[in-house]
């Protein structure tokens, strides 16, 4: 058991990692595909503004709510259920 508990606790670690990472990059993704959308829009004042910050931000907000509640499913809980079931599967079989 005690094998067990080590082995969920080294795979969340990792998961952690991986999570922040694939987070960072996505948001980075998302920022980038606002500042061109913007730059798109106003052709007049495309380029680093104030304005365009504030609308990236605006944006930005929902976006990092759906992305987390995502990540968190497919990074955080899925890896660690599948090894779950793997290894009652081996185990009681």
């Amino acid at each position: 058991m005690i094998a067990f508990l080590r082995l969920i606790g080294m795979v969340l670690v990792v998961e952690l990692i991986f999570y922040v990472l694939i987070w960072i990059y996505i948001r980075s993704l998302r920022r980038e595909e606002l500042e061109k959308e913007w730059d798109r829009r106003h052709p007049e004042r495309a380029g680093a503004s104030p304005e365009r910050a504030e609308f990236v931000r605006r944006s930005m907000v929902g976006f990092s709510n759906t992305l987390r509640a995502r990540l968190v499913g497919l990074v955080l809980v899925l890896p660690v259920v599948a090894i779950v079931v793997i290894i009652v599967i081996v185990n009681y079989n």
